[in-house]
């Protein structure tokens, strides 16, 4: 095997140095999710530059929508991932190749249901939200062409995650870079020279993502020395469907919650105003940058922890755990200090209205310490669902999301009331975000030493610390 094929060529997790192998891992896939961030990144500075300030609140107002009506889409590919990784692990061809083949059947069928519901449900959801008028339209012609398009979007994220679970995250990110520079192309073209607004900048990530999904399905053909890319393998198998729905599950109902907790929260920063709501967009741009390695430690985490059960390599599924939290942290914190000092250069790539970049960069600062918590969040969680729990991040995310943020939110906001603040202060909607991180981590550092986790494998087996 050529360099260029081992760099291209599942990884093997269960040999070697844990913190390295988790490292090596995770590096592909945070270059691949900053360019993933880069797509939301780039549409909201060619929509803020080339339309104005409100069209990219539409964009942003749009979001916890969208996550919402994907929530399928998660939990097939958690699910996928953690048995694709255990099977791996395990050398279970038979298995593997049912997994991946059922997991295909899963996707198209809730790509279909997503297409038929989400347009039908997009304006009552903006009504529900109390969008501003003045972005409502424009935020279900958004909407509406990323639910009649999800195909792609759905099986770029299964597909990709299917990938990262044999242990090749270099491909996916491949993929991934080959449709971002196609999106930003695209995004040029519809908005800045076509003039289509918001609809292009959705029609730009639609077919971008469709790119990288059509890419993902033809590396999958081409490993027939791991699996069995066969046509009885596409056949909606019992087993390994309700397998990966039960695993997926609470991962989907995880992201569901959070998403409806932001549509509760999204109702309230709506109630200060299309100039928050436009800071608010900006905010969650950059956080997506900061949360990056935090999100990607996670995913090698999971990939790494599966493989290792699978294999029945306990003893290094701990030892990872704490060398891969450690780098997750470090790193973490170093991409925070970037944004604190370069923080008002990139706000002011998105608008140059001031007093917009003002207000943004006093609500990055309330989140920063954040996210070094959500490393220990992220990786400890991502352990945990590699080991096949996937109930405990899930019971988590309900606690911290539902039972802490949105009270604290909305609390907040009223303690806060004034004449000059007759709603309460805006910031009230960061600090509470700040609060539930922070509870989160601890709240996740404590289920993990409990270790109830332990013993969720797919296979028998005993742990062994």
């Amino acid at each position: 095997m050529t360099g260029l094929q081992k760099l291209f060529a599942p990884i093997d997790m269960t040999q070697g140095t844990p913190g390295k192998q988790i490292a090596a891992f995770a590096v592909p896939m945070l270059i691949g999710n900053i360019a993933q961030q880069l797509y939301n990144t780039v549409d909201s500075i060619i929509v803020g530059r080339y339309v104005g300030d409100n069209a990219l609140a539409a964009v942003g107002s749009a979001g916890p929508i969208l996550n919402l009506l994907l929530v399928l889409f998660v939990g097939i590919s958690v699910g996928a991932g953690i048995m694709v990784s255990q099977y791996f692990g395990a050398k279970e061809r038979e298995d593997l190749s049912g997994t991946i083949g059922s997991c295909i059947t899963l996707t198209a069928i809730s790509s279909l249901l997503i297409m038929l519901s989400g347009p039908l449900l997009s304006r009552p959801l903006l009504e529900l939200l109390g969008t501003p008028a003045s972005i409502e339209d424009w935020c279900e012609s958004y909407l509406n062409i990323i639910f009649i398009g999800i195909a792609g979007t759905a099986y770029y994220n299964i597909l990709g995650g299917v990938l990262r679970g044999l242990g090749d995250s270099v491909s996916a990110l491949l993929y991934l870079l080959v449709s971002t520079v196609v999106n930003i192309v695209l995004d040029i073209v519809f908005v800045a020279n076509f003039h289509m607004g918001v609809a292009g900048v959705a029609l730009a990530t639609v077919v971008a993502q469709g790119i990288s999904a059509v890419l993902c399905l033809m590396k999958l053909m081409k490993m027939s020395e791991i699996f069995d890319f066969k046509k009885e393998y596409l056949k909606l198998h019992k087993k390994y469907a309700l397998m990966t729905i039960r695993l997926g599950l609470p991962s989907g109902l995880t992201q569901a919650i959070f998403s409806m907790a932001m549509i509760v929260v999204q109702s309230l920063t709506n109630s200060f105003g299309e100039l928050f709501i436009a800071a608010n967009v900006i905010v969650m741009r950059v956080d997506g940058f900061a949360m990056m390695p935090n999100f990607s430690f996670g995913t090698a985490m999971t990939t790494f922890a599966g493989q290792n059960v699978g294999a029945k390599e306990y003893r290094r599924v701990e030892q990872g755990a704490k060398q891969g939290t450690w780098i997750a942290m470090g790193v973490s914190a170093f991409i925070t200090v970037l944004i604190l000092i370069f923080g008002r250069y990139l706000m002011g790539i998105f608008t140059e209205t001031e007093e917009l970049v003002d207000l943004s960069m006093r609500m990055m600062r309330i989140l920063a310490v954040g996210y070094i918590a959500m490393a220990v969040t992220q990786s400890l969680s991502g352990v945990m669902r590699g080991a096949g729990d996937t109930m405990t991040p899930m019971w988590i995310s309900l606690a911290t999301t539902v039972a802490i943020r949105v009270p604290v939110a909305y609390g907040l906001a009223y303690v806060t009331r004034s004449e000059a603040y007759p709603i309460g202060r805006c910031e009230s909607v960061y600090i509470s975000l700040l609060v539930s991180w922070l509870l989160g981590a601890l709240i996740t550092f404590i289920c993990y030493q409990w270790g109830k986790w332990k013993g969720k494998a797919i296979g028998e087996g005993n742990w062994q610390s």
